[in-house]
């Protein structure tokens, strides 16, 4: 697992690579928690992760209340049908906006 962080604009994006699981989602969750501790625009780009467990979708749910909690917006970019299917099924979906490209991401949210 990767977790790479960088700035577009005033918007933190957060790219993560590999596999988010219960071996990995805790050094998910110190990074992202850390880097989005006083942000409230923030994308995390999914497109090159395979595989999102339970523990993964704790920490998406974690990020989103703590944006929320600033009146910010959380866009996941390159959701694998999978994922989606997952996040659906958990209700999770209705927490974040989901788009293709980063982009799209990053105009949902100037």
């Amino acid at each position: 697992m990767n977790v790479s962080i960088k700035t577009i604009k005033d918007i933190t994006v957060i790219e993560a690579e590999g596999n988010i699981d219960s071996r990995t989602a805790g050094e998910f969750e110190r990074k992202t928690v850390e880097a989005t501790q006083e942000e409230d625009k923030v994308i995390i780009d999914l497109s090159k992760v395979e595989f999102l467990s339970s523990a993964g979708l704790r920490v998406l749910l974690m990020l989103y209340r703590q944006v929320k909690a600033r009146n910010g917006k959380i866009v996941l970019v390159g959701v694998s049908e999978e994922i989606q299917d997952v996040m659906e099924n958990t209700g999770f979906i209705n927490f974040f906006i989901l788009v293709g490209l980063l982009e799209d991401g990053v105009k949902a949210l100037s």
